[in-house]
């Protein structure tokens, strides 16, 4: 079994996702250093500040919101912590999948493990212990606006991690209260026992809208990657000109998403000659059949062909704008107030506004920005593939078997329609949106939860459709193969459309049931299978 420390600074998207998605079994512990550091910090609170006479400070002694000039006396404070609970599980809709609760347990974790939160060693090890459990909570995803961070998601957390009866899991495949998750587990719950500010820790932060903007990274990540593979699959159906991916053209416009996409497009077509003018010149049925439209020479190709280094470029950039914010969230204190040791010893509370979630808004803004964008072109190159008049030579509407009586692929590429256009209404940007909440004392939000949410949703739209355009492309190649048999695909091409075929045989006898092919399509981007089958001839791709 893999073991994963954790210290609060020292976390990175791989640890995230080999916790978040195990491929094997994973044990996550609280760093040695780190525990010895909450130890020290809890003690002093417990023996300086649990006490009536305490200076009010905000979420141990007080209440919160408008009420954050009330004290709340000792002898209420495992009440409060309960009753804070009780009063922000106020989320709704559909919970969150099980991957996401594994990041955001492990997220909020780091957070509390920086020892600038307040938290004790103790509820990090019952955190830590639901995780290693495979104890993951219901929350929903509906009602967090990313200020203060994600109150109403991680108050189920916390209530998980409480033990309240009216809390749920999915503990072993099962979903069910929490107490019976413990007791099956053979844990124990969080016991407040006096300590201030364990549910207010638990609960504040931008935790969710983080792990989800971190899966969703990772995802598009590999995505854009997958979309170079199906760029250079219709490059290779459509007899393209490689010209327009030349490094000289690319040097005189030095992005380096820009040189990123041409170089990878070079390697995957390296050794093509199906690509070549020779082959261009091959009069294909189609064309032959269209006598009627005049012969034109291809001097240069259609923009979603020609352009993709120029469209796929600022995709590459956006990525590393956003993993660059994602890796300092991801080791950060995002409570309030945070506690810091002071010179002379001791330590002192500070109110300040890390849970806003604004960073992660806009990085989640522009993530979904950016793929909608990758699958708006990667939709035109597959309208293409199907269109006789646009395909040059390609069969029209890539159909088999009799005329009429079979359609062909037109309406798989309408659904890649609709989830373009679904994703053009999600690139709404989310971010500059805020309305005040709890009484106008949080009067600016980041809304940083619901532009987390639907940047995943667009990419999840995108990875049908990146995976549709390998299959399209593939069935273009293998249906013109007997008229170019002398010309052969490049050799990272060749790989990716052999794992294609490997999983989707070609469709030559009519139509089928398309739904099941588009499920697979996907599981290209899904599984990486087509990727992993081009690297292991090529190397890493990027």
């Amino acid at each position: 079994m893999q073991t994963i420390s954790i210290d609060g600074f020292s976390l990175t998207p791989e640890l995230v996702l080999r916790v978040a998605r195990p491929e094997q079994p994973v044990q996550v512990v609280l760093a040695p250093s780190a525990r010895k550091a909450l130890q020290e910090t809890s003690a002093f609170i417990e023996r300086t500040w649990m006490h009536d006479e305490a200076p009010l400070m905000y979420g141990f002694n007080t209440g919160v919101g408008l009420l954050k000039d009330t004290r709340v006396k000792v002898e209420h404070i495992d009440l409060f912590q309960t009753q804070l609970i009780n009063a922000h599980a106020a989320g709704l809709g559909e919970p969150f999948p099980e991957d996401v609760c594994r990041a955001v347990m492990l997220l909020r974790a780091n957070a509390l493990a920086s020892n600038f939160s307040g938290a004790s060693a103790d509820l990090l090890d019952r955190l830590l212990a639901f995780l290693n459990a495979g104890i993951h909570p219901v929350m929903p995803q509906k009602g967090s606006v990313g200020a203060s961070g994600d109150l109403a998601p991680l108050a189920y957390l916390g209530a998980a991690l409480v033990g309240f009866e009216e809390a749920e899991v999915i503990y072993q495949g099962r979903r069910m209260s929490a107490p019976e998750a413990i007791r099956a587990a053979g844990l124990s719950p969080v016991v407040f026992e006096q300590k201030a500010k364990e549910a207010s820790a638990m609960i504040n932060g931008s935790t969710v809208s983080l792990g989800v903007a971190v899966l969703s990274a990772w995802d598009a990540r590999h995505l854009l990657m997958d979309a170079c593979i199906s760029l250079g699959l219709t490059l290779e159906a459509l007899r393209a000109d490689r010209t327009a991916f030349d490094s000289r053209v690319h040097k005189a416009r030095p992005h380096r998403g820009q040189i990123k996409t041409a170089d990878i497009i070079r390697r995957l077509l390296e050794g093509s000659t199906r690509t070549s003018h020779e082959a261009r010149a091959v009069k294909l049925p189609e064309e032959l059949r269209r006598a009627d439209l005049p012969y034109t020479p291809r001097i240069q190709d259609v923009y979603s062909l020609r352009c993709s280094p120029q469209v796929y470029g600022p995709v590459f950039d956006a990525l590393d704008h956003i993993d660059g914010i994602l890796a300092t969230e991801m080791n950060s204190a995002t409570d309030n107030p945070l506690i810091f040791p002071k010179e002379e010893g001791g330590f002192e509370i500070m109110s300040g506004g890390n849970f806003h979630g604004q960073y992660l808004a806009q990085a989640m803004d522009l993530m979904a920005m950016a793929i909608a964008d990758l699958g708006s072109i990667c939709e035109r190159r597959i309208a293409r593939l199907i269109d006789p008049s646009m395909s040059w030579g390609l069969p029209r509407n890539l159909m088999s078997g009799v005329p009429g009586v079979n359609t062909g692929y037109t309406v798989v590429q309408c659904s890649m329609s609709a989830l373009v256009m679904e994703n053009r209404t999600l690139c709404m940007p989310g971010s500059v949106d805020s309305i005040p909440a709890k009484g106008n004392s949080e009067d600016h939000v980041s809304n940083s939860t619901w532009c987390a949410r639907k940047a995943s949703t667009v990419i999840a739209n995108v990875q049908y459709i990146v995976g549709v355009e390998m299959l399209l492309a593939s069935q273009g190649i293998t249906m013109t193969a007997a008229h170019l048999e002398s010309f052969v695909l490049g050799k990272g091409i060749q790989a990716a459309y052999d794992e294609v075929r490997k999983q989707i045989p070609a469709c030559l006898e009519g139509d089928r049931w398309y739904h099941r092919d588009i499920e697979v399509a996907r599981s290209f981007v899904l599984t990486g299978s087509v990727r992993n089958a081009v690297e292991s001839v090529l190397g890493k791709l990027g």
